[in-house]
C-alpha cells in the first residue's frame, strides 16, 4: 500500500495544486482515464470545503490530504480541523454554512460512487474511493 500525504495552508490558491496532485497519482495507481476528470473535481470540491471550513472556524492548522493506492482501489482522504457545532446551537449564519456545506458534499456525492463522510467537534474527514486496473503486462 503506496501512500502519498499533502497538507496545506487553508488558501483557496493551493486547491488546484492539491486537484492537480490528486490526478497524477490517481493516474499512477490506475484508474481509469475516463474517470479522472472526476477525481480531479471530487477532490477540488473537497479541498475548497475543508479551505472554507478552516477560515470560518479560524482554523490555522493545514488541510490534510492523503491519498492512498491498495490493490484493487485508489482512495482519497482530506481532513479538516474545524470543529462542528452541536445541534440545537445555530445562527443565521451557521444555516447558510450549513447550507453550502450540503451543496458541497451534494456534488461530491454525484462524483464519487464510494463516499464516507465523518465530522465532529474535533474535524472532520471525506474520504472517497475508486476502482483501479492493474498496468498491462507486455506480452511476450
Amino acid at each position: 500500500m503506496a501512500t502519498v500525504e499533502l497538507r496545506f495552508s487553508a488558501l483557496p490558491e493551493h486547491v488546484r495544486t492539491a486537484r492537480l496532485v490528486a490526478a497524477a497519482v490517481a493516474r499512477r495507481a490506475g484508474v481509469d482515464e475516463a474517470v479522472l476528470d472526476e477525481v480531479r473535481l471530487a477532490v477540488g470540491e473537497a479541498c475548497s470545503r475543508a479551505v472554507g471550513l478552516h477560515q470560518s472556524s479560524g482554523v490555522s492548522a493545514p488541510v490534510r490530504v492523503m491519498l492512498i493506492e491498495e490493490e484493487k482501489q485508489f482512495s482519497i482522504e482530506v481532513g479538516d480541523e474545524a470543529p462542528r457545532a452541536l445541534p440545537g446551537g445555530a445562527s443565521g449564519d451557521a444555516d447558510v454554512e450549513a447550507e453550502e456545506d450540503e451543496m458541497g458534499l451534494a456534488v461530491i456525492s454525484g462524483l464519487v460512487d464510494d463516499l464516507e463522510v465523518s465530522a465532529g467537534e474535533n474535524g472532520g474527514l471525506i474520504r472517497m474511493s475508486w476502482p483501479t486496473t492493474p498496468p498491462a503486462t507486455l506480452a511476450s
